[in-house]
Order: structure tokens, then C-alpha cells, then sequence
């Protein structure tokens, strides 16, 4: 598919610092959504203290997984910020069983937790899952529209390196994006989609995905470790 945005490759010009913006994406509107150095922009879904355990500051990075308080309260966490449309980019590398995702238009909801509500980009140690056996990992894999929609392509990098994550969101159309691929592409409220959802596991969540605004959130999901870095937003008028 051709890209209509400028940059769809997602490709990050390797001269450039992790977690900063070129004078061009600063010109074009990006913000950066983690500074590579401290929390500042989040909090734990459903709070609003930034989780004690599970996330840390590490070399640049946003890393998850257990810390070595292993009592310290642990989640997911969401920006502080609301956006409605938007493109989307981040990197991330994961440990080998690694399973993590990256969320959009999150409402928190008293007594639903984050992959109820909203649309999840999945990040995850795929082989291993297959391997692994036992359940349907069709759309379940990195890239994919978690347990709705399944990736076009499987182009994830090896463990330990850094893959590119691009999510584009305006209005009802959903681009997933993964290492320059078209990955998903969806409409949300259509027809298609409604019968999808009613045959998924969020059949019985009547929020989920029905947002127009909302969070960014990033899943703290046992086991393994994902670090994630140059997230930013560009937001679509």
C-alpha cells in the first residue's frame, strides 16, 4: 500500500539520539512522549501515581517487567495526555516469552482493565508462543490487531533487537505499521468490525473500542521484559 503520510517507513535516521525530535518533526508537530530519562507524561491505568514496580528508567529506555522489589505494586500505564487522531511511532525490543502491547484511544474504566477497553497493537516473543501450542495464536502475534485482526506480513527482527512500531488513528481508520510493513488495516463501528468483536473475547465489553479520544498505554504483562524508546505523537488534524 502507498503511504500518504510523510515518513510512513517509520525508519529513525541513525544519527539521530534516541528520544529526541529533528528540527523536521519538531516542524511537522511531533511531540515526544518519553524524554528517555524520567516518568514525567505517565501514570498507571486507572491512577494517577505512576506504578512503584514492573516500569524503571533504564539506559534510555522505558523497560517493564519485574523489578527486584518483587512486593512493589506493578501495572499498565497510559500518557497523561488525551489525543484523538494521530500517527504514532516507538520502538521496542523484548526478552525471549516476552509479551507486552501497545494501546490506543484508552478511557479508563472503574473495573475493566486496559486490553478491555481499548485497541491493542500486539508486541510479543512470537515463535515462542507457537512453540509453546495450547491456543490460537492467529492474531496474536507482534504487529496484529490483538484477537481481531491478524498481521499481513511476520517481520519481526530477532530477540534482543530493536523493532519499529508505527500506528496511525484517524477517525475510524487503523494502520498498524511494523519494521516499514503495513501490518493491519482497519475501520472501526463497521459492520465487519462489529462481527469481529462480537466473536472475540471482548464480546461482553461494550467499551471496548468504541472511544474517539483517548490514551496511550503501554501493557506490564508477565512474563519476560520489553523496552520501549522514541515514543512520539504526531497528532492529525
Amino acid at each position: 500500500m502507498m503511504c500518504m503520510l510523510a515518513g510512513c517507513s517509520g525508519r529513525r535516521d541513525v544519527s539521530q539520539l534516541p528520544n529526541t525530535l529533528s528540527r523536521d518533526e519538531l516542524s511537522a508537530g511531533w511531540q515526544l512522549l518519553f524524554d528517555g530519562a524520567t516518568m514525567g507524561g505517565w501514570k498507571a491505568y486507572g491512577s494517577g501515581e505512576f506504578p512503584s514496580g514492573g516500569w524503571q528508567v533504564d539506559d534510555g529506555t522505558l523497560r517493564a517487567g519485574a523489578t527486584g522489589d518483587s512486593t512493589a505494586p506493578r501495572g499498565d500505564i497510559v500518557t497523561v495526555a488525551e489525543f484523538d487522531n494521530f500517527e504514532l511511532r516507538l520502538e521496542f525490543k523484548i526478552t525471549p516469552v516476552a509479551n507486552s502491547g501497545v494501546f490506543y484511544r484508552v478511557v479508563e474504566t472503574p473495573g475493566l482493565a486496559l486490553w478491555s477497553v481499548a485497541p491493542e497493537f500486539q508486541v510479543l516473543d512470537g515463535p515462542a508462543y507457537v512453540d509453546l501450542g495450547g491456543f490460537d495464536t492467529t492474531t496474536h502475534l507482534t504487529g496484529d490487531n490483538y484477537d481481531l485482526h491478524a498481521s499481513r506480513v511476520r517481520n519481526t527482527v530477532p530477540i534482543g533487537e530493536w523493532n519499529r512500531a508505527r500506528i496511525v488513528v484517524d477517525g475510524a481508520h487503523i494502520e498498524h505499521w511494523l519494521n516499514g510493513d503495513l501490518t493491519v488495516q482497519y475501520e472501526l463501528w463497521t459492520s465487519e468490525w462489529e462481527a469481529l468483536v462480537a466473536r472475540s473475547k471482548f464480546e461482553l465489553f461494550k467499551e471496548y473500542g468504541r472511544a474517539r479520544r483517548g490514551r496511550i498505554g503501554l501493557q506490564d504483562h508477565d512474563p519476560g521484559n520489553v523496552w520501549y524508546r522514541n515514543i512520539k505523537i504526531r497528532p492529525i488534524q
